[in-house]
Formats: C-alpha cells, structure tokens, sequence
C-alpha cells in the first residue's frame, strides 16, 4: 500500500513545544493512531537550536515526503508555519495547531523581560514574542485552544482574556485562520486531552471542527 492509494491512512506529523522531547506526544500520537492516521513525530532542539535549527530541518524532512499533515502543540505549531511561510510548496494539506501563540506570546515575553528567566527560551524566544501578523498560505490551518488557566505562563504575564494559563485565547486567534475551536483544558493538557485529539482529528479529515459538545 502507498501514499498515493486512497485507502491509504492519511499521514500526520506531530511537533512537541519548547521544553519538551517526543516522548511527550505520546499519547496524542496513540489516540491518532486509533483514530486511523499513520502518525510520525519530528523531534527538534527546541532551546539550543530554535527555528534557526528545527525550521530546515522540517523543511528537508517535507520536501520529498508526500502528501502529509502537520499538528503542532504550542511552539511547535509557530515551526510548522515558519516553515510553510518559507517553502510554500511543501506537499502539507492541513494543519493543526494545539494551543500555538500565532499572533505573539505575552508570557514569553515577560519570561525575556527578566534577565534571570530569559534564558529558558533560548533560541525560540523571537519567534514565541513575534508570533505572526496572518495565515496566507494555501494551507488549511485549524486551531484547538484550551480555556483552563492552569500553567507557568501566568506568573510571568497577566491575560486580560480567557486563557490556557499559558497563552490567552487572543493569542490563538491569528487572521486568515480556516477554523478555531476551544476545549476545556490547560496549555499543557491539550497534548493529553481527549476532546483535543477528537477535534484534531476532525480538522485533518474534514478541514473543519467539529461542533461542540462532541
């Protein structure tokens, strides 16, 4: 069975956040798996390297891979759309991102405004602070946000918004966007979270969310 068979499982490719390594997608990848998707993981060095480092090295990775489909959880959804930003032509159909900061981190921020935190963003810290202005690419790009403000991101930022404790809802919503859905659960709980993956899933098949509840 090939790529290019219909009856095929559809490819997806899973990207950790900063701070992270594989094994944390684990169970997201498990629950793909089951959901009948032929699922890989890129690790990258998300502190020492960054996007300087992760971005070829996805883009490589891509070039000849065939039709795939990316979900990145938090810094991992900013790479895989740095990525697309470069190389439009790279054969992805959709993409999901869990929680991603797309139009800039505010607690990333407050991490770089602190010369004795600073330095755990390492190299990522541009690209979480930057984030980006729109999504124009011809991908079809579906955010699943979480709404449980449980994390590390608000002792260095106040959100004035809903947030995952982490990143503020606002932040999730980047113009140009195909869909945007939330689920009840914190930043770091969307890799675990069952309603996450259910709504992933949905996007990578249907290129839409599913209504909520599911």
């Amino acid at each position: 069975m090939t790529s290019d068979d219909p009856a095929s499982p559809q490819r997806v490719l899973l990207l950790h956040g900063i701070w992270n390594a594989k094994v944390w997608l684990g169970p997201l990848a498990a629950r793909l798996r089951a959901a009948g998707f032929a699922v890989e993981i890129f690790g990258y060095p998300s502190v020492f390297g960054g996007p300087d480092v992760a971005v070829p090295l996805l883009i490589a990775r891509l070039r000849d891979s065939g039709p795939v489909a990316l979900l990145g959880h938090s810094l991992g959804g900013l790479i895989a759309l740095e990525a697309l930003s470069r190389e439009p032509d790279l054969p992805v159909t959709r993409v999901v991102c869990l929680g991603s900061p797309l139009r800039g981190s505010h607690a990333a921020r407050g991490l770089a405004g602190r010369f004795w935190t600073s330095p755990a963003l390492g190299r990522s810290a541009g690209l979480l602070q930057r984030g980006f202005e729109r999504w124009e690419g011809k991908q079809q790009v579906g955010m699943v946000a979480g709404n449980v403000p449980h994390g590390l991101g608000r002792y260095f930022a106040r959100f004035e918004d809903e947030s995952d404790g982490t990143v503020a809802l606002g932040e999730t919503r980047l113009p140009g966007l195909t869909d945007h859905c939330v689920v009840a659960s914190s930043h770091s709980g969307l890799v675990f979270s069952a309603a996450a993956a259910l709504q992933a899933a949905h996007f990578l098949n249907h290129g839409h969310f599913a209504p909520n509840p599911l």
